[in-house]
């Protein structure tokens, strides 16, 4: 990629795994730090930080399958996974969250720097319909305090996912 003004920052940041497996796929993203609380790992208190919409940053849930074990889910920041659309989403019946405990065995990941790309092993991941609507979404770089920007397509590439209605309407947008 061609520098930026970012470069003296950037060259502070250490890459993560999921941005190394960006620059091999030639993906453009950018890293973006923010000041973390792990007393407050919501998407919320990561979109003030970046000064972002809610919208536009999303979280990365690991659910549990009925029938296919493990699954990834990727939703807005105001939005909750939906159990029976993403189970249905994922040939399932029923699906659940994965208990803490079971994410870093599972992924690699911790909570609040858990993303779709680079997992121990690669589950099946559905983002959210409503992330196609951006040109650019926020996610977890793979470690607190650091996000990825790219876009949504470039996302869903590098993480073999597909789009998919894995979330209801927020409270306040019922028709």
């Amino acid at each position: 990629m061609e520098s930026t003004n970012n470069d003296k920052m950037s060259n502070k940041i250490q890459k993560t795994n999921a941005a190394r497996l960006l620059d091999k796929m030639k993906i453009e993203y950018e890293l973006v730090p923010y000041a973390f609380d792990p007393d407050d790992l919501a998407a919320e208190h990561v979109a003030e930080e970046l000064g972002e919409p809610i919208e536009q940053v999303f979280k990365t849930l690991v659910l549990r399958g009925d029938k296919t074990g493990l699954f990834v889910c990727v939703v807005a920041g105001n939005r909750e996974v939906d159990l029976k659309l993403a189970a249905k989403a994922s040939g399932n019946k029923k699906a659940e969250m994965l208990p803490l405990k079971e994410l870093l065995p599972n992924t690699g990941y911790i909570r609040g720097g858990c993303t779709s790309i680079g997992m121990k092993k690669h589950y099946p991941t559905y983002f959210s319909e409503e992330m196609a609507d951006f040109d650019t979404v926020y996610v977890s770089a793979g470690q607190r305090g650091l996000q990825l920007k790219l876009s949504p397509l470039d996302l869903a590439k590098a993480a073999q996912a597909s789009f998919a209605k894995i979330t209801a309407a927020p409270e306040n947008e019922e028709s």
